[in-house]
């Protein structure tokens, strides 16, 4: 068998303790002797010597630098451009949160391989992560249940079968080299989130499938809802103000994603968060909301 090269994309931000324990369980990864990893990892302005205990511990990785303005999507797309100028067989984006389990590696290869072999090699595969306590779906491949809520997306809980899906979150997912070709890199029209998800759905446009891996492959906890647009203890204002922020729903980013996948009355869709969330803070101060813990 040829040699395989892997590319794999990570992007951090103050996160040293975390994006350690990540590289850590990524070359613990079973891999046969025809894989080859080369990790390119963009740091995003860390303050909290982020770069020097990677290099430290991890001189193979590849650490490219972020002024701190660049987010996810901006870290993913500088990391997935550099590797895409050496040419790599398989693009691997991994969040530094996640920890994979040994043969999770192995695991995303192995489906794509036989997906290759039935005919479908233009397929990306998705990894699922879980709550490292709760044991409960955190994130992988989405789809949309219901076909009057265009942008409604469920994820899709991974079981022994590979499954296709329509999307997927950005925590790992493998991208072979000939999507890569047909679909690029990462959209700059978003800032933080929606890329993935984005990127997942012009890839279908482009005759390409989406597939969840069987069996999870590591862990990683959500994000908590507390403290962000949609806590609804927060006042209307703090809530407006965060909505409309990188790490929010921003206002534009979302009327771009809404106006290419939601149809012909994409602007609904696209105004519905920012209604719900007047709303629901109306209701919240008439006491028709409990409050959340």
């Amino acid at each position: 068998m040829k040699d395989v090269r892997i590319a794999i994309l990570l992007t951090c931000h103050n996160r040293r303790e975390k994006t350690l324990f990540s590289l850590e369980a990524l070359f613990k990864q079973v891999l046969g002797l025809e894989n080859s990893l080369q990790v390119y990892l963009v740091d995003d302005g860390s303050s909290d010597r982020t770069q020097e205990a990677v290099q430290l511990n991890y001189p193979e990785v590849k650490v490219l630098q972020g002024d701190g303005n660049l987010f996810w999507n901006g870290g993913m797309r500088l990391a997935f451009s550099e590797a895409l100028k050496t040419g790599h067989d398989y693009y691997l984006w991994l969040n530094d949160d996640t920890q994979l389990e040994p043969d999770a590696l192995s695991n995303l290869l192995n489906t794509h391989y036989q997906l290759a072999e039935q005919g479908k090699p233009n397929s990306i595969v998705v990894g699922s992560t879980r709550d490292g306590v709760t044991g409960e779906l955190t994130y992988g491949g989405v789809v949309r249940p219901n076909r009057w809520r265009r942008l409604a997306f469920k994820r899709v809980e991974p079981s022994k079968e590979r499954q296709e899906c329509e999307t997927m979150n950005g925590n790992c997912v493998l991208i072979p080299h000939t999507v890569a070709e047909k679909v690029g890199n990462l959209d700059n029209a978003f800032t933080h989130g929606i890329g993935d998800y984005d990127y997942g759905l012009r890839a279908r446009r482009l005759g390409c499938s989406v597939w969840i891996a069987p069996e999870y492959v590591g862990t990683c906890s959500r994000n908590l809802l507390r403290g962000g647009w949609e806590d609804t203890n927060l006042p209307l204002g703090a809530r407006w103000k965060k909505v409309r922020q990188v790490k929010g729903l921003a206002l534009k980013e979302w009327k771009i994603f809404a106006s290419r996948y939601a149809g012909p009355f994409w602007y609904i869709y696209w105004l519905s968060p920012y209604i719900r969330l007047i709303s629901s803070s109306a209701f919240k101060k008439l006491g028709f909301i409990p409050k959340q813990v």
